[in-house]
């Protein structure tokens, strides 16, 4: 994601009793409903895990014998991973260990040139990033910030030490999901016309070898992908129960009541329905696609939309097909306020069933930026109904913080939707 967020807004909520004095006797606990969230946690970021290994290996398989069927299975095998770990999304806002971790597995947009070779269309330079056309696979040697740099070996390291974010510049995304994607795709470079990226796999063929460097196209794919098994491991390890994550929102149930609260209200409005839709259809842009490479953001913003329901309902089915459930914020928000949970749970639906209509166009008719390009009025208004449904039900988030007495909340804003005029200056 872009780590920049324009505008941060607030919605601010005043106090009343503290939810644990006024919940005394209900009989939903608070304590259980939050515990059942960390459990939830710990059980998406495994998930996340594992299909990042099923990732890993097939990654392995590919590069020990590219061909067209190696390449398409390490290509579903990313697709497959995107499904849990999107529904972990909800866990950032509101959990500061999921925040700062977050950029080293879902950072985007990246600048693809400081990975591998790019089209002219790409261009030469960039006056906000030196690092622009770096081509770290082209080049064992360079520098940054007046550093000299000897890439010759391509590892983990090299990758999150000294590319990931270098010279402190965002749109230098050198690990996670989104650089692995652009080294299994390409770039896509049809614009909002049909079509991903399209990368050969000879590309990574050291017997019949496109665009050169094919042994370090090999090293690098391979490096980011252990680094990202490496960074599950970490996050699994957080919402284990004594894990800080888990520790963080389970000590002081109002607390951890706030942070599922804000993550649903924050990636529901100012990422989702502003930074990740709103600002791309404002500008009929495809480079602000999320999954832009795989042409998969229909599935991906569908999948943030079910986590965030599945913080309020407390459901999750795992890529086992097991489900769980258990204590949930709807059910402490009906005890609180019956009207405020039904409006919510209905507006939580709609969002879904629009986010399923996008996704089933998604699938039979046109990708995402095809969508949102400029002139297609029908895809406009498909993309359009998912982001109002999302604005929509942030209001009635809002609405559940107030009746649980939480306290002075501030979700993330846009000026996607704030202040749409300002994405034109």
């Amino acid at each position: 994601m872009s780590r920049t967020l324009i505008r941060s807004a607030a919605f601010a909520f005043l106090a009343g009793a503290s939810l644990i004095a006024t919940a005394a006797g209900a009989a939903t606990d608070p304590a259980a409903v939050v515990k059942h969230y960390a459990e939830l946690g710990h059980a998406k970021y495994e998930d996340a895990l594992i299909t990042a290994k099923e990732l890993d290996a097939a990654i392995d398989a590919f590069l020990a014998a590219p061909s067209e069927e190696t390449q398409k299975a390490a290509k579903d095998a990313w697709i497959k991973a995107r499904v849990p770990y999107q529904q972990t999304e909800a866990y950032r806002f509101g959990n500061a260990i999921v925040d700062d971790w977050e950029g080293k597995v879902n950072a985007w947009p990246l600048d693809e040139g400081l990975i591998d070779y790019v089209d002219k269309s790409y261009g030469t330079e960039s006056d906000e990033n030196e690092q622009y056309t770096l081509n770290v696979i082209a080049n064992p040697k360079f520098s940054i910030g007046g550093k000299e740099v000897d890439a010759t070996k391509i590892t983990p390291e090299l990758l999150s030490g000294t590319l990931q974010e270098a010279n402190e510049t965002e749109s230098n995304v050198a690990t996670g999901y989104h650089a692995i994607e652009f080294l299994l795709w390409g770039q896509d470079l049809n614009g909002t016309g049909p079509g991903a990226g399209n990368r050969s796999y000879t590309d990574y063929d050291l017997k019949n070898c496109t665009n050169g460097n094919c042994d370090r196209r090999a090293a690098y794919l391979k490096a980011a992908s252990t680094l990202l098994v490496s960074d599950l491991e970490f996050m699994v390890k957080q919402w284990a129960p004594d894990g800080d994550a888990a520790k963080a929102v389970t000590t002081d149930p109002t607390k951890g009541l706030s942070a599922m609260l804000t993550g649903m209200g924050s990636l529901s409005y100012g990422e989702l329905a502003g930074e990740r839709m709103k600002l791309g259809l404002l500008l009929h842009d495809p480079e602000e696609e999320h999954d832009c490479f795989a042409d998969n953001t229909f599935n991906s913003h569908l999948n943030d939309a079910i986590g965030i329901d599945g913080v309020y309902t407390g459901k999750y089915t795992r890529v086992d097909g097991t489900t769980m459930e258990g204590p949930s914020l709807s059910e402490l928000v009906k005890e609180k306020d019956a009207a405020v949970d039904a409006e919510l749970t209905g507006k939580l639906n709609k969002t879904l069933d629009a986010m399923h209509a996008m996704a089933k166009r998604g699938e039979t008719i046109e990708a995402y930026d095809q969508m949102i390009g400029d002139g297609n009025k029908d895809g406009n208004a498909v993309v359009q109904a998912a982001i109002d449904g999302l604005v929509d039900q942030t209001k009635s988030i809002e609405r559940a913080i107030s009746a649980l007495n939480l306290g002075k909340i501030e979700l993330e804003g846009s000026d996607s939707l704030d202040k749409p005029e300002a994405v034109f200056q």
